[in-house]
């Protein structure tokens, strides 16, 4: 597993105020796994505040960003952390991250693709699974549907495959 790759816990939406403060749309489970981390994008980012706005998304002050005119700079910026520095998993837990990338297999042994996303739509995560052709389709990651993943490859149930 490739530990040090940069994994996205969240992204910079546009300045808050006058003062540097930045607002951010959360990829994670919000600003207290956010606030787990004081460093960002190889440390070029030191966290000094974070507070939650109230709607889904957190306020944060950097040390390196003095003003408004800063702060809007960074617009769009993706906040990454090193894979290695998440915290552990427990058993049948994963990281989207991790699972990204991966080989798609059938539990008949037939190549399905490559997986290029985990989405969550509300009832739990789906991936979404890209064949060579380009065409796409997607797998509720739940144990009927994906009996197994690891990191090397995902198993699908041959009865969630499609065509």
């Amino acid at each position: 597993m490739a530990q040090d790759r940069p994994v996205t816990l969240a992204a910079i939406t546009g300045a808050h105020g006058v003062t540097g403060e930045v607002r951010l749309k959360l990829f994670g489970e919000g600003v207290a796994a956010l606030r787990r981390y004081r460093a960002f994008n190889d440390s070029s980012l030191s966290l000094e505040k974070l507070k939650d706005d109230g709607k889904g998304g957190a306020i944060a002050r950097f040390a390196e960003v003095a003003d408004r005119n800063a702060a809007e700079a960074l617009r769009g910026t993706a906040l990454t952390v090193p894979r290695s520095a998440l915290p552990p998993l427990g058993e049948g837990e994963y990281y989207h991250a991790d699972l990204i990338g991966l080989p798609a297999i059938s539990t008949t042994g037939e190549p399905l693709g490559t997986v290029v996303a985990v989405e969550n739509f509300g009832a739990g995560d789906v991936l979404e699974i890209e064949r060579e052709s380009g065409r796409r389709f997607m797998v509720p990651m739940t144990t009927g549907a994906v009996p197994e993943w690891n990191e090397e490859r995902v198993v699908v149930d041959a009865a969630f495959v499609e065509a």
